[in-house]
């Protein structure tokens, strides 16, 4: 393979373009998944700014780009996938028909190790390191809002009967509903991102929001705005008071659900729910063809999805000290964390273990 390794500032307007090319026609090839705006190039340059280490190794073929591998790179060799613990899609970027060797990748990119916890399916170089793989909830939107409705009357009933009854009690309750799918305010962010740590707080989780780097993130995703991203923010109103809202990124054909969160005054008219269904609404009359509710077993999402997709963790390894150092690190940190992540009351107290041993990874905490 003939591979170079680029820092975030040096890679060229052309290589930009090639793989925001790869991604736009990846449906076209079987790969869907390869669009998620999580593996793209504006993703990992906001990363660029925040993180250090970040990285991406590029791939050639007659002098051609094939392939995209973004990641970011500690001084001793151990790689991560870009935004480890935020990122909802890990992988690498590359056309149809492209096939890699993990370890010669690995080696090219200066890396012992290389750990993920969301790759994405038809990664199979990467896959056979592996140690688990978890469903991913999807709404799917690309046959219009009203087949997604019809769906859920014939999966979900009861659930979609109790979700317009309360919009009706809101309604009569408060006020009128406004749904601005795209707000540029950014006073609502601000608003979201405080809700979201109230949230975290409520439940015993990890808040992310406590973290300078994971607030100057999302603050430059929702300021990035090209044909093919955009950090979005839509926001639920009723009598033009903020009730809902979510930020979260999308590309041309996918809308991930990363920040979630709603005014808990409001929580009996489940504002979330009305929220997601008005997302899911502006997504099909846009074109998008699912929104990925992201990785965790929850009530709402087994309510909204139409189907599931799925991500794997796991690491693969060179031949190489620092590599099984790592492994023998890791695995029991992930282990633990996979045993109490979707159970409240042993989630404390293992958040209070994990940061003493100075690790703490909880998955999707931020949903």
């Amino acid at each position: 393979m003939d591979i170079t390794v680029h820092r975030p500032g040096e890679l060229t307007a052309a290589d930009r373009l090639a793989w925001t090319a790869m991604q736009s026609k990846a449906h076209l090839h079987g790969s869907p998944e390869l669009a998620n705006p999580f593996l793209s190039p504006e993703f990992t340059l906001a990363m660029g700014h925040y993180r250090r280490g970040v990285r991406i190794a590029v791939a050639r073929q007659d002098g051609e780009p094939a392939a995209f591998f973004p990641f970011q790179r500690s001084a001793t060799g151990v790689g991560r996938a870009i935004g480890l613990g935020v990122s909802d899609a890990q992988g690498l970027v590359h056309r149809p028909g492209y096939e890699w060797d993990a370890r010669e990748l690995l080696r090219a990119c200066g890396l012992a190790v290389w750990e993920f916890d969301h790759l994405v399916q038809g990664q199979r170089a990467f896959e056979t390191g592996a140690t688990g793989s978890f469903a991913s909830p999807v709404i799917d939107t690309e046959d219009g809002y009203e087949a997604y409705l019809a769906q859920l009357r014939r999966e979900v009933p009861k659930f979609v009967r109790s979700t317009f009854a309360k919009e009706r009690r809101l309604l009569r309750t408060v006020g009128e509903l406004r749904y601005v799918h795209d707000e540029r305010d950014p006073q609502m962010l601000r608003t979201l991102m405080r809700w979201k740590s109230a949230q975290y707080r409520r439940t015993g989780r990890s808040d992310r929001f406590t973290q300078t780097w994971i607030i100057r993130l999302v603050e430059h995703l929702f300021h990035t705005r090209t044909d093919s991203f955009s950090g979005l923010l839509s926001v639920l109103y009723a009598d033009d008071q903020p009730i809902a809202a979510h930020f979260g990124p999308r590309s041309e054909r996918i809308i991930c659900c990363w920040f979630p969160a709603y005014d808990p005054a409001f929580a009996k008219f489940s504002p979330g729910l009305l929220m997601h269904l008005r997302i899911a609404e502006a997504a099909a009359a846009e074109g998008i063809a699912y929104i990925d509710l992201g990785r965790g077993q929850k009530q709402y999402k087994d309510s909204l999805k139409t189907r599931e997709i799925s991500v794997s963790e796991g690491w693969v390894m060179r031949r190489h000290p620092v590599a099984f150092g790592h492994r023998a690190h890791r695995a029991p940190v992930r282990a633990l964390r996979n045993t109490v992540v979707e159970r409240p009351e042993l989630f404390k107290p293992a958040d209070k273990l994990l940061k003493r041993i100075g690790e703490i990874r909880s998955g999707r905490s931020h949903m």
